[in-house]
């Protein structure tokens, strides 16, 4: 989808229609029988099972309508689809999601409603030429940033968890594929907002792309690109809602930054400069994930998770 405020209001249409839908079949429960009513409206929402269970009761609520020829039935007819769980998913790139578009995406997820937001990040303006974004990491070469980037990235998942009601997680499946696997599994489970940053390999860094998955392995294993998972199921008492899913960096960032051109250009164009970017975007590596460390260390809060109430989509009440 394009904007997040377009993918959010799909969610608010689907949520529209199935209280449409809810209203129907209780007005029709005369008719269809107040058991087969009863399950619908009392179905659990969440899970392969569960949706597949739904689906086939309204399989029967559809037969059941066939036989009723009142303009009630044929309206839900129209919606009875809706009885059935949907999924939103707004995918976006990186300037779309750090830049121009953050706004929005930010008001999306402050929404506390059942959305899911994914990010490619290709950490520039891929789709435009390769201006740098807010995505864009310090020292790599792009549009208007030609001598190196001299700002740090920004770091939109910590933004995000910030919410404590929003799953976040950080994903590379060249690095860890089982990981990426299940993120998107426990976004799609939450009944709030989700976030997922997908790493993403592009032609504008300057590599053979045919090895992208290795170049992501890499980006894990030097600390440029730790892999997490802050689910907000997790933030009871003794337990932080973030779970880090790689290891304290190994090896130089030089082993990932060298194999691309847009790393490569600043180098050869200065040494020196390139030199000192490189040295703070280490120490960055480092206090960045001491602080992932630090905010997923056990902790007593006294209190209960932050979790939103899950939706009824059948519900009356907006």
């Amino acid at each position: 989808m394009g904007e997040p405020e377009f993918g959010f209001g799909m969610r608010l249409a689907v949520d529209q229609h199935a209280r449409a839908a809810g209203d129907l079949l209780r007005g029709l429960a005369g008719e269809l029988g107040d058991e087969l009513v009863t399950a619908l409206l009392e179905a659990e929402h969440h899970g392969e099972v569960a949706i597949a269970a739904q689906r086939s009761r309204v399989e029967v609520l559809r037969q059941r309508l066939a036989t009723i020829g009142s303009p009630a039935a044929r309206r839900l007819e129209a919606i009875a689809d809706y009885l059935v769980r949907k999924s939103v998913w707004i995918v976006g790139g990186d300037g779309w999601a750090y830049d121009i578009g953050y706004g929005g995406l930010d008001h999306v997820l402050a929404q506390g409603r059942d959305v899911n937001v994914l990010v490619l990040d290709t950490q520039v303006y891929s789709n435009t030429g390769g201006q740098q974004s807010k995505a864009t990491p310090l020292g790599a070469a792009a549009k208007f940033a030609a001598a190196g980037k001299a700002v740090p990235k920004k770091d939109l998942g910590l933004l995000a968890m910030s919410y404590g009601n929003v799953y976040v997680a950080q994903i590379a499946y060249g690095a860890k594929d089982a990981q990426t696997v299940k993120a998107f599994a426990e976004a799609d489970a939450w009944p709030g907002p989700s976030l997922l940053i997908a790493y993403s390999h592009c032609i504008a860094h300057g590599y053979d792309l045919s090895h992208g998955v290795a170049q992501q392995k890499l980006a894990v294993e030097t600390g440029y690109w730790p892999l997490y998972r802050h689910d907000p199921r997790h933030a009871g008492a003794h337990e932080s809602p973030l779970h880090l899913d790689s290891g304290p960096p190994k090896g130089k960032l030089g082993d990932f930054v060298r194999n691309e051109t847009r790393f490569r250009l600043v180098e050869q164009q200065d040494p020196a400069r390139f030199g000192a970017l490189m040295a703070r975007a280490q120490r960055g590596i480092a206090e960045h994930y001491a602080l992932y460390q630090h905010m997923a260390e056990p902790f007593d809060h006294g209190g209960e998770p932050t979790a939103p109430t899950p939706a009824d989509p059948t519900s009356t009440k907006p």
